[in-house]
């Protein structure tokens, strides 16, 4: 973990979920995000509190009295790895350090009860005459979807 002992000024763009976020202070390391636990709602929703990092009802256990992976204070300021969370969760993640910008996908955890229902989410699209069709008009009904792209 190389973390250094002063916080960077450059100011970071973190993409998640459809928003855009300006973090102006991180703490300087070449491969995480460190930011400021009050900038981690504003970022992915998650709110750190005595018991972890916690979205709703579900937690990640965070360690706030040393310094670890998650968690470390730096002139009396403490700082969490938002990378490290992602980690954890086995979010996926990208960055582009020339740019400073931080990209993180969905949290795989919000996403339990859309598997465990096994029902599709409903969208609509156009039939081949143009008149659109929606998922939801073959409720009650085998549906087999087929997709395909160019790329």
């Amino acid at each position: 973990m190389a973390i250094f002992a002063r916080p960077a000024v450059a100011a970071v763009t973190v993409l998640f979920d459809d928003t855009v976020v300006r973090v102006d202070q991180t703490l300087a390391d070449p491969n995480d995000l460190w930011v400021q636990p009050a900038d981690l709602p504003r970022i992915n929703g998650f709110e750190l509190k005595p018991e972890g990092a916690c979205l709703g009802a579900f937690c990640i256990p965070v360690r706030q009295d040393e310094d670890g992976a998650m968690f470390v204070t730096r002139d009396g300021q403490g700082w969490f790895n938002v990378s490290e969370l992602a980690r954890q969760l086995q979010q996926a993640a990208a960055v582009d350090h020339e740019n400073q910008v931080w990209s993180f996908g969905q949290v795989p955890q919000t996403r339990q009860s859309f598997l465990q229902s096994a029902v599709a989410p409903n969208f609509t699209l156009e039939d081949r005459q143009g008149n659109p069709v929606s998922l939801s008009d073959f409720r009650g009904k085998k549906v087999l979807l087929v997709t395909w792209a160019s790329w």
